[in-house]
């Protein structure tokens, strides 16, 4: 059950309370390091799924405990995000902080969604039908990037270059929880 994906999961889920801790440091270089330490757990699920792959380890457990871990590093990310942008004050636009937290109200709605519809679809036989698409991909990559962005904050130009990924982002996030949807759509209106 511990193996090296396992464990890479496992480190993850533990760099969640570090992550807020320097999240809230009030120091000069803390929302620096928060962004560091949100980049290598976001690397970290990389390498576990794909180590799990490659080397043949894939285990329940793993399968189970990786989305977990997934979810909960964003979700915790994202409402770090929308609290501190809430109070920012944006010298060229004060209402920033609408622009993410729409976005984040949807990317949240959207992973709660595709989880319980994988879910009832993996009780049908039919998990693969619900498979991660390419678009899935993307969007995660660039969602994790806009949200290491804005952990940062490290001037106004990188504020809004994330913020401009975080609603791409959240275009990427419908479009694939309505293709998901699509293909779960036929099981759906199935009678019994």
């Amino acid at each position: 059950m511990l193996n090296l994906p396992n464990v890479l999961t496992l480190i993850r889920l533990g760099l969640i309370p570090v992550f807020i801790i320097l999240f809230y440091l009030p120091s000069d270089r803390s929302n620096f390091y928060a962004a560091i330490i949100f980049i290598v757990a976001a690397l970290t699920d990389l390498l576990d799924g794909y180590l799990a792959r490659k080397l043949k380890l894939t285990t329940k457990f793993g399968a189970f405990l990786d989305p977990v871990a997934d979810k909960i590093i964003v979700c915790t990310a994202l409402v770090l995000i929308v609290e501190h942008y809430a109070l920012y004050r944006d010298p060229l636009y004060p209402e920033i902080g609408k622009f993410i937290t729409i976005p984040a109200m949807i990317i949240v709605a959207r992973e709660i969604t595709v989880s319980a519809l994988r879910e009832w679809m993996a009780e049908l036989g039919k998990r693969a039908n619900v498979a991660v698409s390419w678009i899935g991909k993307w969007k995660t990559t660039i969602q994790l990037t806009a949200i290491a962005g804005l952990i940062w904050r490290h001037s106004e130009p990188v504020i809004y270059a994330s913020v401009a990924l975080l609603l791409l982002a959240t275009v990427l996030t419908i479009w694939s929880m309505v293709m998901y949807l699509k293909a779960a759509w036929v099981y759906m209106k199935e009678e019994k």
